[in-house]
């Protein structure tokens, strides 16, 4: 296979979707998220417009499966060109005396935790040339959003270490800041807000994809 791979985890639903659709006329996609179903959607959407994909129904928590994904990704493909970071947890809001052991665990594992387990499974398939790209939301430090704003930001310190180390050795790793989207976590965290003024999902793809493709 000639046609670029592109690997996005947390691709079932929301931006990570929509990103997938709009490469599929060019990257081969491998779609990891935990829900099955709604990968088949999204598979379909991408056969739709001539692309094809490789579904991954894993659950980026779990070393042992990213180890599989990774290791499945260098058996067939050798490398890789591209790998869009979308997925996440949405804690439930709560005053930072009230959070709940449950969620902040979640949040951590998946949020700072699985970043950490897939950079050294995927810096060496994305090599000098490849591009890992991140997308922040910096709440912390905002009320309510304990769990949430702290491990995104540690997510953050994270990418932007790995950044700073491959500026001469590559991978090129970047880290863009989406518009407000009309998605279901921006409806949990802010319910009832007038969603009219919020950027639909396939429209900020499409205006983030120049950034993501730049040296691709």
């Amino acid at each position: 296979m000639t046609q670029k791979i592109a690997l996005i985890t947390g691709a079932s639903r929301g931006l990570g979707a929509a990103l997938a659709e709009a490469l599929a006329p060019t990257h081969h996609i491998v779609a990891v998220a935990r829900t099955t179903g709604a990968l088949e959607e999204l598979d379909d959407r991408i056969k739709a417009v001539g692309g094809s994909a490789t579904l991954a129904p894993m659950d980026i928590t779990v070393p042992e499966a990213m180890a599989t994904l990774c290791r499945g990704i260098h058996d067939r493909w050798g490398q890789l060109d591209l790998w869009l970071h979308t997925a996440i947890h949405a804690a439930p809001l709560s005053p930072a005396p009230s959070v709940a052991v449950k969620d902040w665990s979640k949040s951590l594992a998946v949020n700072a935790t699985a970043p950490s387990v897939l950079i050294p499974y995927l810096a060496p398939l994305l090599g000098q040339q490849g591009r890992a790209v991140f997308f922040d939301d910096p709440r912390a430090g905002e009320k309510f959003f304990g769990a949430y704003g702290a491990s995104k930001a540690a997510q953050m310190a994270l990418v932007r270490s790995w950044q700073a180390e491959t500026i001469k050795t590559g991978p090129r790793v970047e880290i863009l800041a989406p518009q407000p989207m009309a998605t279901a976590i921006r409806g949990r965290f802010f319910p009832g807000e007038d969603r009219e003024g919020l950027q639909d999902i396939h429209r900020e793809a499409k205006r983030l994809l120049p950034q993501i493709l730049a040296s691709n």
